[in-house]
């Protein structure tokens, strides 16, 4: 049975969603650490609806397990930041997902990294012990805000506020008893509507409120699809070389969310070195100083991944200019680069 909360938690409380939205964050709830309870189910759900995908979230299982790690944490502080007010450089856009673009977790240039850090300073000030993972999360994020009354998530599995789905979660495990729940306002999907599914291309979304991640163009091209010549959903990844974006776009209650006025620290500059042709002519130096820091689901090592998504979206969306790229790529130093401009070459009749 929950403890009772004194006035001077429920205070620190207040306090604390203060800071969080003083320092930018959209929404700030606290919630007991008890009110995680229905996530495991929930989770579970997920891998009994799509079998295949139990090894997926095999290693998740620690947001689950939070409390064998973190016996003294009481309470969750769950907080909201929008990304939709960043400008998307029209090169990019369509190619790599543009939560990967203006991700602020570990970039500390970022007013967002900035605002994570000076509120976990603060609520130390405040006494309070605190634990998080910005790269990965410590706790099932989504049940969490969903708990704290922050929003709502929709049938494409996104989590969703006034803002819509542009929006990143971040969450803080505190050893003081407090809780602050709001009550979202939002509508719900519109009826029987299938947009996200249609959208899909792989139909990682088969029905509403599922999905099987192993087909999810995102999954495939950051930690899976390590062998794109024999994955057979790679012809559908279409324009996308990192990341994904479809299910969002195509939700009507993601119309005109995206305000994209602000850049994104570091963005424009980057912008040139992430075209196709010179993704394919990157050299490994540059991509380990400036390329993976920021796209970290990708290891120092990975640089062949890029240059093979590239080229199967040259395949996907092949034009004559793409051949002697793809042809050059056959030299590659990396033996999957060359495996895929090889197949592809061939397939189009392009000759070294």
């Amino acid at each position: 049975m929950m403890s009772k909360k004194s006035d001077s938690d429920n205070s620190i409380a207040k306090l604390i969603q203060q800071k969080a939205l003083d320092l930018g964050y959209e929404k700030c709830g606290i919630i007991p650490v008890e009110m995680m309870a229905g996530y495991e189910e929930k989770f579970h759900e997920r891998t009994q609806k799509v079998p295949e995908s139990q090894p997926f979230y095999q290693n998740q299982q620690r947001l689950i397990r939070f409390q064998e790690d973190f016996d003294w944490a009481k309470s969750i502080v769950v907080l909201v930041k929008r990304y939709s007010k960043y400008h998307i450089p029209e090169s990019l856009r369509g190619h790599i997902a543009k939560h990967y673009l203006t991700d602020s977790r570990i970039n500390e240039n970022t007013k967002e990294f900035q605002s994570s850090t000076a509120l976990e300073q603060y609520m130390k000030e405040l006494g309070l012990r605190t634990e998080t993972n910005r790269k990965f999360g410590i706790v099932g994020v989504r049940w969490a805000a969903l708990q704290a009354g922050l929003g709502m998530i929709r049938r494409n599995n996104f989590f969703y506020t006034e803002s819509g789905s542009y929006i990143s979660l971040e969450a803080f495990l505190t050893d003081c008893e407090m809780e602050l729940i709001e009550k979202p306002n939002l509508p719900p999907c519109p009826p029987n509507c299938n947009r996200c599914m249609k959208a899909c291309s792989t139909a990682s979304l088969s029905d509403a409120y599922t999905m099987n991640p192993l087909r999810c163009i995102s999954f495939l091209t950051t930690f899976g699809g390590r062998d794109l010549p024999n994955e057979p959903l790679a012809s559908d990844f279409g324009d996308w070389i990192y990341g994904c974006d479809m299910c969002q776009d195509a939700c009507p209650m993601n119309h005109n969310k995206w305000t994209g006025q602000n850049e994104f620290p570091g963005l424009s500059e980057l912008e040139p070195y992430l075209t196709m042709e010179n993704i394919l002519e990157m050299d490994e130096d540059f991509y380990r100083q400036n390329i993976q820091p920021k796209f970290f689901y990708l290891s120092p090592d990975e640089l062949w991944k890029w240059q093979v998504n590239v080229l199967n979206f040259m395949d996907n969306r092949y034009e004559d200019h793409f051949a002697p790229a793809i042809i050059k790529a056959q030299k590659s130093n990396y033996e999957q680069v060359r495996k895929m401009a090889g197949l592809i070459s061939t397939k189009h009749g392009l000759h070294t």
